[in-house]
């Protein structure tokens, strides 16, 4: 192998073992650290995100990337990885380091100032931080640089190359069609959901989600689960995949969905290629691909008919006096009721994009000036009645409800969106390219889609942009028209409408 190469991925290699030693805190932080360790924990994480820093955008690394870009010799992974790579040391030298450490320290305050507030349902005491975070996303949107509007640059951490301007005809397209069918589907009589809500006790519903994880192949031998104010996954390496799911025992629905969710995160990272560790092809390919295999899985899967052929008998076991004398169609229409609601992890599959059209809407106005964060739950308030048509009643239900401002996760939640869209167009193709995976899982199996997803979107890392991922996989642009089809199709059979 060309000794700069080597030198490269070794290099590459230690950057990474010190951003996931990062990882590594703030995922304890989040899940044990008792809750007076936060201080030391967010100096910590600090002095780790200078170091990292320091190390991805040395001298060193910038003078192999140099010597190595262009290189023909090398293979196509491996010229991927340098072009990639000198795109993220381009980008991570716009930062001044002590930018990156004041950043790291005030996201880890912001995050115990958020917990604070979210327990005592009161935004005051996260509003602090909360402007100190503004004001610094402000500060890195102009370090990165844009050339429309600042969101663009937060946007581009997340989804390369994505823009506000599309992602304004994105919603376009949300507001134009979905939301008129939305609003059809809530005049029709609507599906029972009140057994949905009955007492499922805590540790019943958490064997429940072990077992689906096990059926969807989550590795456990290289992965957990444990319990977090918000539902997340992290990874330190492919083999080393965590995810956290909530439990409330008034809503079967808060456990089950936000555990498949994060399955569906941890499957693509337990899917990478494990020899591309700390490499671009090794790496997730953006955001919104990420979130397009967690809402595959959530929706496409986990809320599919098929599905619960298999899987809801054995719930019915688990808690037969609560679903006992409850259909697997009525359970199934149940799950996929179409109904406006104020948390937008529990929404449906149809309005949940009004939710993440509000976060957009918020966020750009927080990033240019427009909306001042001590307005915020006001903003909110407005916003939920006149997209939802929803009171508010409070901060927990309303502005506090999102982990990701408290993670300076600014940009984020459109990906949630587009994941959406990727995922309607993926699983179109799966099914048409393999055949058999409806019933496959009426008989409790996924291995026919797992296997198309490790191919088509596991194995590439970040060596594809997102288009070129989907292009590749699906032979076609990003499609809304796909999800839309998929929408209706299955929301007319749920309502027996045409």
């Amino acid at each position: 192998m060309n000794p700069e190469y080597e030198a490269y991925c070794d290099l590459m290699r230690r950057v990474a073992d010190v951003g996931y030693a990062g990882d590594l805190l703030q995922w304890d932080q989040e899940v044990y650290m008792p809750e007076g360790g936060g201080k030391f924990r967010a100096r910590q994480l600090a002095t780790l995100a200078g170091i990292r820093h320091e190390m991805g955008t040395s001298d060193e690394l910038g003078s192999l990337l140099n010597q190595l870009k262009g290189d023909t010799a090398l293979s196509d992974t491996a010229q991927k990885n340098i072009r990639e790579s000198l795109r993220k040391y381009d980008e991570q030298k716009k930062y001044p380091n002590a930018f990156v450490v004041t950043m790291q320290d005030t996201v880890s305050r912001s995050f115990e100032a958020w917990q604070r507030a979210r327990r005592a349902n009161d935004f005051a005491l996260f509003r602090p931080m909360l402007e100190k975070l503004v004001e610094l996303k402000q500060e890195e949107a102009q370090l990165l640089g844009y050339e429309d509007h600042p969101y663009d640059a937060l946007l581009n951490l997340y989804e390369p190359g994505a823009t506000k301007k599309e992602l304004d005809a994105m919603f376009g397209r949300i507001k134009s069609e979905l939301v008129p069918y939305a609003k059809q589907l809530a005049g029709l009589p609507a599906p029972d959901t009140s057994f949905l809500a009955r007492n499922y006790p805590r540790n019943h519903q958490w064997e429940f989600g072990l077992y689906l994880l096990e059926r969807m192949h989550y590795d456990f031998t290289r992965g957990r689960q444990d319990i977090s104010a918000h539902p997340f996954t992290t990874n330190f390496s492919p083999d080393d995949v965590r995810i956290t799911t909530r439990i409330r025992e008034d809503d079967f629905r808060e456990m089950t969905w936000s555990t498949i969710h994060e399955c569906g995160h941890a499957l693509y990272e337990q899917g990478l290629p494990a020899d591309m560790y700390g490499l671009p092809a090794g790496e997730f390919a953006s955001l919104g691909i990420h979130e397009s295999q967690s809402r595959l899985w959530e929706n496409h899967v986990g809320r599919s008919r098929a599905f619960w052929t298999f899987h809801f008998p054995v719930l019915k076991e688990k808690f037969p006096e609560n679903l006992g004398t409850v259909t697997s169609e009525e359970f199934f229409r149940a799950i996929n009721a179409v109904r406006p609601s104020l948390i937008r992890t529990n929404a449906d599959e149809v309005t949940y994009h009004l939710h993440i059209l509000i976060r957009f809407e918020i966020e750009c106005g927080l990033v240019n000036g427009q909306i001042r964060v001590g307005d915020l739950p006001a903003v909110w308030k407005e916003k939920y009645q006149a997209y939802l048509g929803l009171v508010v009643p409070d901060d927990a239900q309303g502005v506090l409800q999102d982990v990701h401002w408290s993670h300076g996760a600014f940009g984020y939640f459109p990906t949630y969106t587009l994941g959406s869209i990727y995922a309607a167009q993926f699983y179109t193709c799966a099914a048409e390219q393999t055949g058999g995976i409806e019933s496959d899982m009426e008989n409790g199996q996924t291995e026919r889609l797992w296997h198309w997803l490790r191919a088509q979107i596991y194995a590439h890392g970040r060596t594809l942009s997102p288009g070129e991922l989907c292009r590749q996989a699906t032979g076609r642009t990003l499609d809304f028209s796909t999800f839309m089809k998929y929408i209706i199709s299955k929301y007319g059979n749920v309502y027996g409408i045409s």
